[in-house]
């Protein structure tokens, strides 16, 4: 037996702002919303339990402090990575320092509250 990831919940100042942001990054688009005010986002066709996880937009009050321990990486599907890059940075990231040589073959960015991401250069098959 084994388990899969079928969610990522992300701690957010302001869950309308980062599911808009994610949805547009990922392709993703709001499958619900709870009552605490969480907004759930997913992949259009498939929703929860598909082959990629949903991501959950919670709302948090709790300032964050340092390096997140844990970061998403996305690659580009349809553009190579310097489009891509340009995109998103187009959708409100932001290159972000977590101490890179510069010789690196990602980017590192951060979503707009901060929460760093890479942008890698190997293009993937959309799902």
């Amino acid at each position: 037996m084994a388990c899969r990831i079928t969610e990522l919940v992300i701690d957010a100042a302001d869950p309308e702002r980062l599911a808009a942001f994610w949805s547009k990054v990922l392709g993703y688009v709001e499958l619900d919303r709870e009552d605490d005010g969480s907004i759930m986002i997913g992949p259009p066709d498939t929703g929860f339990g598909g082959p990629q996880p949903t991501l959950v937009l919670s709302p948090s009050d709790d300032p964050r402090s340092g390096k997140l321990p844990l970061h998403l990486d996305v690659s580009p599907t349809d553009r190579e990575q310097e489009a891509e890059l340009e995109r998103l940075l187009a959708l409100g990231a932001e290159p972000a320092d977590v101490g890179q040589t510069g010789n690196e073959s990602w980017h590192v960015l951060a979503d707009p509250e901060g929460n760093e991401f890479c942008l890698l250069r190997a293009r993937v098959p959309r799902l």
